[in-house]
């Protein structure tokens, strides 16, 4: 029932996928396809434990991410810098929730977190953690889109704890090396898009 909750999931938001250039730059959602077999990718090698995770994702758009690993974390928490790409969350989510009792599938858990905010801001970081309870050091998976990765793997090498995971969404054929972490897709991106790495 889970693994058809989730793909209902990807299917809907993949069906709503959004790319666009406008006076902010471009925005493009991520492929919660492409994520969700990595995501198993990483689970079925040991890199993550389904259920007792916590997952920040570091510009989180309309929260659809955050809605996937809702299912895998025990806290899922999204910052988005833009408000109104963020407004997008709560139509999304109204839509999904009733699809997914139409089909009789389990409703994203209650532990999303969502933030209007800039993800470099450590006061921001420490309003999340006394609003859940979880420090930016117990995070142990980090997402992004390309956009801000060199700044956020700074943050992340500095203020998170060891083994902790980054994925990078949006690499192609040129995989960084980034200080403070060990990149664990060196040959190729996995899904051809995504790139890992691990604090070390």
């Amino acid at each position: 029932m889970v693994d058809q909750t989730l793909l209902q999931v990807v299917e809907f938001y993949d069906r709503r996928k959004v790319g666009d250039v406008g006076h902010l730059g471009f925005r493009r959602s991520s492929d919660l396809s492409n994520v969700l077999s990595c995501l198993k990718m990483m689970i079925g090698q040991g890199l993550l434990a389904a259920g007792a995770i916590h997952f920040l994702d570091m510009g989180c758009a309309d929260g659809r991410v955050n809605v996937l690993m809702s299912y895998l974390a025990k806290a899922s928490v999204g910052i988005e810098l833009d408000q109104w790409t963020l407004d997008d969350y709560g139509p999304l989510r109204k839509d999904l929730d009733a699809l997914l009792s139409e089909k009789g599938l389990r409703l994203p858990r209650q532990n999303i977190f969502l933030y209007q905010g800039d993800s470099m801001d450590e006061s921001l970081h420490d309003r999340i953690q006394y609003e859940t309870s979880v420090p930016f050091d117990q995070f142990d998976l980090f997402y992004t889109y390309l956009t801000m990765q060199v700044e956020f793997a700074e943050l992340i090498a500095r203020k998170a704890r060891l083994g902790a995971l980054f994925m990078v969404y949006g690499l192609e054929k040129i995989l960084p090396r980034l200080p403070g972490l060990r990149l664990l897709t060196p040959q190729r991106p996995l899904q051809g898009i995504i790139a890992l790495y691990q604090k070390i």
